[in-house]
């Protein structure tokens, strides 16, 4: 009889538990460790003084990470292609943060030229003398089916999202290991551990970063050199409008609708400061269903993948673009 008592007070426990932990889970906008970290853990400020090399810093999420981060204290240096743009972004950081004109290089950078990129660490290094964080944020998505993308777009799409990134570490990791000191933080996807339909190759290039960065925290972690692996999950962003599609030389060339369900561009810099501050080897940055499904996914994915197949493709897709 006691056993009995026992196993239905367990149950029940439990079972509030499990109630309490999804009713948190669909009003929270990021993992429970970094709502953790972000409430209780180090503050961005003890990020002030490092040296932030910033890749895809001309707009969205890299745009607003070099704003946080010039509130911090951070000297920065902001890498893309467009260099109107880096010194918009460099003068904006001027006046919202701690930072004066020779706190923020601008770095011109095509991360596809990537004979150019020990030049570009060097570049920085004779400026600042040291390069603190990398974070490899410059990438596309993508709109298009599997069946539907020819071999060129696969190419383009895992040389700029994959290797430009794995180039660009190799560039700063000697500087890192010779100081025994450095933090590489990565810009991946909610749809780097669930792939994503419409956006396949989009997904394997972000998988691709996964294993790749997990294999190199663990080689480095003898040089005390960090890996920080983030996953946003739907952002506002101008990220559609130059999304891959299905053939070569196109784009997708869509708005985001105020209406969709989308974390701000703001907010996700702001998580994304706090796990570089706390050192934190992944974060998922997403309002549910994505940050539900990416925990299903972790925990039980045959599950997960059994109710993808019930829930269906066009389903969703329409979770991914904040249409849930």
């Amino acid at each position: 009889m006691d056993l009995v008592i026992l196993c239905t007070v367990s149950v029940l426990i439990l079972t509030i538990l499990l109630i309490g932990f999804l009713g948190l889970i669909f009003v929270i906008d990021c993992d429970l460790l970094l709502l953790w970290k972000s409430k209780f853990g180090a503050k961005t400020d003890s990020l002030a003084g490092k040296v932030v090399w910033i890749t895809g810093a001309s707009s969205g999420i890299g745009e607003f990470l070099a704003y946080k981060l010039a509130e911090s204290g951070c000297q920065l240096v902001l890498s893309a292609r467009r260099v109107n743009e880096l010194q918009r972004v460099k003068s904006e950081c001027i006046l919202r943060g701690r930072v004066k004109e020779d706190d923020v290089l601008v770095l011109e950078i095509d991360v596809l030229d990537f004979n150019k990129h020990t030049k570009a660490a060097n570049k920085i290094l004779s400026h600042f003398g040291k390069i603190d964080i990398l974070v490899n944020n410059a990438g596309r998505s993508q709109r298009a089916l599997a069946a539907e993308t020819s071999i060129e777009v696969d190419r383009e799409m895992i040389e700029m999202n994959t290797l430009s990134v794995l180039s660009l570490t190799k560039a700063v990791l000697p500087h890192m290991m010779e100081r025994k000191e450095g933090h590489i933080v990565v810009t991946s996807s909610v749809a780097g551990k669930i792939g994503a339909p419409f956006s396949a190759t989009y997904s394997a290039t972000k998988f691709a970063l996964q294993g790749w960065f997990d294999a190199l925290r663990i080689e480095q972690k003898e040089n005390n050199i960090n890996v920080t692996m983030v996953c946003p999950g739907p952002v506002f962003s101008n990220l559609l409008q130059h999304a891959f599609t299905g053939e070569a030389g196109t784009t997708y060339n869509r708005d985001m609708q105020a209406t969709e369900k989308r974390i701000t561009t703001e907010r996700c810099a702001e998580l994304m400061a706090i796990a570089m501050a706390n050192n934190m080897y992944e974060v998922w940055i997403s309002f549910s269903p994505p940050l539900f499904f990416t925990y299903l996914t972790q925990y039980s994915p045959t599950l997960a993948r059994w109710i993808a197949g019930i829930v269906g493709m066009k389903a969703i897709h329409k979770i991914r673009e904040g249409n849930a």
